[in-house]
């Protein structure tokens, strides 16, 4: 892999690939696919989703999976909700998810719960987005 820094995107490309990730984390209904992994899509499609708010405010971020850090850029101005807040609890799945012994089971609840946060940070980005 290259050292070179690449250009960001648009806003609307992170959306989309927020609205990807979103739609890989629903796929529950085959039984080869593990909770985490879609627990790790659920973490992927609120963290784009959270870039592509910052670059509609001109917000420069780090390379990062942690949503704490990225929401803690988001400027005052721009009204955050409880659960787009709450969506910081999905920085767990980023990258433990992905490996064997890194997270416990995952329950349905907890994909159910990863998932309905994800959406709420994916509806609220879309709409944040648009009132530029």
């Amino acid at each position: 892999m290259s050292d070179q820094k690449h250009e960001p995107g648009s806003p609307g490309e992170w959306l989309s690939y927020a609205k990807s990730d979103l739609a890989l984390a629903r796929m529950a209904d085959s039984p080869d696919i593990m909770l985490k992994m879609l627990c790790f899509h659920a973490q992927q499609a609120a963290e784009k989703s959270l870039k592509a708010v910052l670059l509609s405010r001109n917000v420069e971020f780090p390379n990062t999976h942690n949503l704490r850090v990225l929401l803690d850029r988001i400027p005052p101005e721009t009204e955050i909700t409880t659960d787009v807040e709450d969506a910081a609890l999905l920085t767990d799945y980023a990258v433990s998810a992905r490996y064997p012994g890194h997270l416990e089971d995952i329950t349905q609840e907890d994909y159910l719960e990863a998932l309905r946060l994800a959406l709420v940070v994916l509806d609220w980005a879309e709409i944040t987005v648009e009132a530029l």
